[in-house]
């Protein structure tokens, strides 16, 4: 009968029976625990360790600034030397080139690179691996207007069959040749008429072994001078008349058989070799 009975009450049981925890800790129970009751749990226990540990400031922050940033003070400190360092050296080199290209008094010397400045217009003497589209056709000679341009320098050697040396001085009536650094071809003139002027083309011709000559008047760095080519008597010039298509903004460079004010140039920049027997 006992067990019957018990049959029949689960039968008629509509209630969900509670699961009963086991006994232990109530923190690992899944049932709802009124707030107060649970403040006291928080607060009892191996869980109040936890909960002060949790609580407590790491130690950093009550360190100083500069211990807790120091790896990054230490970059910017590196970073500033290093730019300090690159200034300095900009500087200095800027100071050199300075000191070398406006001293007056330093003499050109043969085997010196350089470029040639027009003296009204400021313009360089330039040529490139361009050719003319009228006249002789061969590699065009402008006047550029920018300092910084690797193909405005040329090389000042003595004339074919002449005994003088890299470092010889030039003096006033010396026969030279001007050899452009970068294509390797001659400063040159003749009869051909220049694109805009009218007056004789000057262009760039030859190779290594093969140019013709000029003629130079005393020369110093900053003096003015004029170049007179041997074979037609014209002189280096240029003008303010600008090209507009292929050379667009560089200017004509001609030669006219007058001496005028636009046909004065100057030794500007450039690496100059020491006179022989100077100290």
């Amino acid at each position: 009968r006992r067990v019957k009975a018990r049959a029949r009450r689960s039968d008629l049981d509509t209630e969900p029976r509670r699961a009963v925890a086991p006994p232990g800790p109530e923190t690992l129970s899944r049932r709802k625990l009124h707030p107060s009751h649970a403040r006291q749990v928080l607060n009892s226990g191996p869980n109040r360790a936890v909960n002060k540990q949790q609580s407590r400031p790491a130690p950093h922050q009550n360190l100083p600034f500069y211990q807790q940033n120091w790896f990054l003070i230490l970059l910017l400190v590196m970073a500033l030397s290093c730019f300090a360092l690159a200034a300095f050296v900009f500087l200095s080199l800027d100071f050199e080139i300075s000191a070398a290209t406006g001293s007056e008094g330093v003499e050109v010397s043969y085997g010196t690179v350089l470029k040639l400045m027009h003296e009204k217009t400021k313009f360089r003497l330039h040529s490139h691996d361009v050719p003319y589209g009228s006249g002789s056709g061969q590699q065009s000679v402008t006047g550029f207007p920018l300092v910084d341009d690797s193909n405005s320098y040329w090389i000042v050697k003595p004339e074919l069959g002449s005994s003088a040396k890299q470092g010889d001085t030039i003096g006033s009536g010396a026969i030279i040749r001007l050899q452009h650094m970068r294509t390797r071809r001659w400063l040159h003139s003749h009869l051909h008429l220049s694109p805009i002027s009218g007056n004789l083309e000057v262009s760039c011709f030859g190779e290594d072994a093969v140019s013709d000559a000029g003629t130079g008047k005393a020369w110093k760095q900053d003096q003015r001078i004029r170049l007179q080519h041997v074979d037609t008597g014209g002189y280096l010039h240029s003008h303010d008349k600008k090209y507009s298509r292929t050379a667009g903004g560089q200017q004509e460079v001609c030669s006219v058989r007058e001496k005028r004010a636009d046909n004065v140039w100057m030794a500007a920049e450039g690496v100059y070799i020491p006179v022989n027997g100077s100290k």
